[in-house]
This record gives C-alpha cells, sequence and structure tokens, in this order.
C-alpha cells in the first residue's frame, strides 16, 4: 500500500514541500510506501492552453531528484496524453491512484485539482472517501511577509522580474540553470573576463530576466562563485538572440563540452549597451567587485 500526492509540482517549491513533508511522515508512520505521482509533459503542453508561453521551474530530472530528497520512496512519472486528459477524477483516483498503484491514503494541497471535471479540494475528499482512500489536506504557505501564498506562479513571477533572491525563499533552494558550456565569440577572454556559455537541457526552462546576478557555480565536480549575465549582448552584437554567459572567478580551467550548473544568489544590475569596450570592461570590474562584496571576499 502507499500514500501518495498528485500533482504537476513545478519547482518542488515551499507549498509543495508541505505536502511531501505530511506524505512522507505519513507513510513512515503507517510503515506504507510513499509515493508521488506526477506529470510529463506539461499538460498545457498537451492541451495546447497557452503552451507557446510555458516555461518550467524544475526539468523532469530535476524534479524527480528534489522529491527524492525529500524522502519520498517512489515517484511514478505518467504521461500526460490527450487520452489521459479525458479521465475524471472518480476514474483516474479509482482506476490509476487506488487500483493501479495501491494508494490508501492521498495528501491534497490546499489549491490540488483533479480531472478532466476539475474538482477542486473541496469536492474531491468526498469523493476519495467513497473511493475507500484516506485523505489529508494540508494548508497554503505564506511567503515570507505573509502577503501572498507561495505557488509555481509566483516563482515563476520572480524569476521574470530578476528578483532570484526572493525566488529562492519560496523554493527553498536557490534557482538553478543546468547545462553544457558551448563555445562563444571569446570576447570575454579578450577583456580579461572569460565566460563560459550554457547551452540549457531543458529548452523549455525559465530564464531569469536579462541583467547580471552573481551566481554559485558547479562543474568539474567542484563549486565556485562567479557573475553570469543573461541577455542579448547589447554592446557587441546586433542579434536579438539571448545567451547565458557566466564568469567563474579565479577559474582558469578548460570545459568546453562538460556540465556546468548555475545557481542565482542575487541580481547585480540590468543589461545595458556601452559606448565602447574600454566602458564594458570598467563595468565588468565593478560588477566583480561589487559580487565580492556581496559574498564577502
Amino acid at each position: 500500500m502507499a500514500v501518495i500526492a498528485t500533482g504537476f509540482f513545478d519547482g518542488v517549491h515551499e507549498g509543495h514541500r508541505l505536502v511531501i513533508d505530511t506524505l512522507v511522515s505519513e507513510a513512515r508512520r503507517l510503515g506504507e510506501e510513499s509515493m508521488v505521482i506526477t506529470f510529463w509533459p506539461h499538460p498545457r503542453t498537451v492541451l495546447q492552453n497557452g503552451a507557446r508561453e510555458l516555461r518550467l521551474l524544475t526539468s523532469l530530472t530535476e524534479k524527480k531528484a528534489l522529491l527524492h530528497s525529500l524522502g519520498v520512496d517512489r515517484v511514478e512519472v505518467l504521461d500526460f496524453t490527450k487520452e489521459f486528459s479525458h479521465l475524471t477524477a472518480e476514474q483516474y483516483l479509482r482506476d490509476i491512484v487506488k487500483a493501479r498503484l495501491g494508494g490508501s491514503t492521498v495528501v491534497l494541497g490546499y489549491d490540488n485539482r483533479m480531472g478532466s471535471d476539475g474538482l477542486t479540494r473541496d469536492a474531491i475528499i468526498p469523493l476519495a472517501e467513497s473511493l475507500g482512500l484516506r485523505v489529508i489536506g494540508t494548508p497554503a504557505i505564506l511567503s515570507s511577509d505573509q502577503s501572498f501564498t507561495v505557488s509555481s506562479t509566483k516563482v515563476r513571477e520572480a524569476l521574470l522580474e530578476g528578483r532570484v533572491d526572493d525566488a529562492a525563499l519560496m523554493l527553498g533552494y536557490r534557482y538553478v540553470l543546468h547545462g553544457v558550456v558551448v563555445a562563444g565569440n571569446q570576447l570575454g577572454r579578450k577583456l580579461g573576463y572569460p565566460t563560459a556559455n550554457m547551452k540549457l537541457y531543458e529548452p523549455l526552462k525559465l530564464i531569469p530576466s536579462n541583467g547580471v546576478y552573481l551566481v554559485e557555480v558547479e562543474t568539474l565536480g567542484s563549486h565556485y562563485f562567479g557573475m553570469c549575465n543573461i541577455g542579448v549582448r547589447p554592446t557587441v552584437s546586433m542579434t536579438a538572440e539571448r545567451t547565458l554567459e557566466t564568469h567563474i572567478f579565479e577559474f582558469e580551467e578548460e570545459i568546453y563540452g562538460l556540465d556546468i550548473k548555475v545557481s542565482f544568489i542575487k541580481r547585480i544590475r540590468d543589461e545595458r549597451r556601452f559606448s565602447s569596450l574600454d566602458e564594458l570592461k570598467a563595468q565588468l570590474a565593478e560588477d566583480e567587485r561589487i559580487s565580492k562584496q556581496n559574498l564577502k571576499l
């Protein structure tokens, strides 16, 4: 038997974590398996509901790793198809949660919705109980200033405004971009600030707003600090293509083609155009000074 929580859980933020903590503790109390049922791809991409604007906080790999790190025994990923989307809440609970996956108890977050009939938690509870499932509900988690409910939408809004420190408070960890280092135009090296250009593994991953950020970098099995520029490089490029360029402090290794993770600590400034490369170089030195001041290096 299993205690089950079900949902997309994008970001596995602090609101999700209350659900997961409740799930894990209840499963241990009952001596049952703790299980999260999630879906891939995102329902909006299948139902074509705002799919063009959809950006994710976590890739499937990242989400599974976060859930397991919180003590979840099993993460069951269901293929979200058009056919699957037609299941009602009753069919989903009866045929998948209970019959296929052996659920005994369902943990529901405050805003859980379920099925093609879009049942809210208040409607799900009596339905689940009529099918022989126990139900545990968890409350909403408020922001640190108690002004709003933590949600994936609020995290996305913070990142799109460059408020990576606020996003970290809601997530319970620093927001991360994960990818591979690809060749750039080598301009940073000429300016004395070589950069690692990143290509993301998950193309739908949300990228914070353009600007310069203080970051922590993981590569070659070690952790470093640096500064990441997100944007179109208006001083040196005529294209509108966004790039992710990270200068790693006190680092001279060759890492083309290697894995890199960039975790966002604080936004330093907006991206802007400079009148000359000398002015750009002077600003990079100031960015480094401010970054290291924030780190107290």
